[in-house]
């Protein structure tokens, strides 16, 4: 069975840094995402896939080596 989404979106947050306005804008383009997830409202499956996609993308992307020399 998979983690619920926002036990994955807080750990994303505590990774990151980045504010809950900014996470939820980068995965789903809802700068409420987070709020609404705390709160216990409920998402569509569509927009869980979307945000679980977004979360892989940007943990790769971060763990890219960088091409600034």
């Amino acid at each position: 069975m998979t983690k619920p989404i926002i036990e994955e979106v807080e750990a994303f947050l505590a990774e990151t840094g980045l504010s809950e306005h900014r996470v939820g804008f980068l995965l789903a383009k809802n700068g409420k995402l987070v709020e609404r997830l705390r709160a216990g409202r409920r998402i569509w499956p569509e927009t869980e896939q979307m945000i679980r996609e977004g979360l892989e993308q940007e943990r790769a992307r971060r763990s890219a080596p960088s091409d600034a020399a």
